[in-house]
């Protein structure tokens, strides 16, 4: 279980900044949800996201967005980004990995 959520996150890995995710409020909001660690990828498992369930870091990816789009001048509103937020943390798994979990 623990072992899916620790280790580099794919924006971590590859050393991407925000430059560029303010044109795209998917990538935008997956940044700020990973860079938070409201999120994290299976090490093992490239196609699964797992929610870590920190509610503060929820918040904090929340705020981070804004930032981002702000930053950028991007008018996407907090609505927008409160909706993606809640899309990416809702098709997220809960907590750990299930393709690992089923082994």
């Amino acid at each position: 279980m623990a072992h899916c959520v620790r280790g580099l996150s794919r924006v971590e890995a590859t050393g991407s900044s925000t430059q560029g995710y303010a044109d795209d409020l998917n990538a935008t909001v997956r940044y700020a949800l990973e860079t938070t660690r409201a999120i994290a990828v299976c090490p093992f498992h490239s196609d699964v996201t797992i929610r870590i369930g920190d509610d503060a870091a929820e918040s904090h990816a929340f705020e981070r967005a804004k930032k981002i789009v702000k930053s950028d001048g991007t008018n996407w509103g907090p609505k927008a980004l409160n909706e993606e937020i809640g899309r990416q943390l809702s098709e997220a798994a809960d907590g750990e990995c299930p393709r690992c979990a089923s082994h």
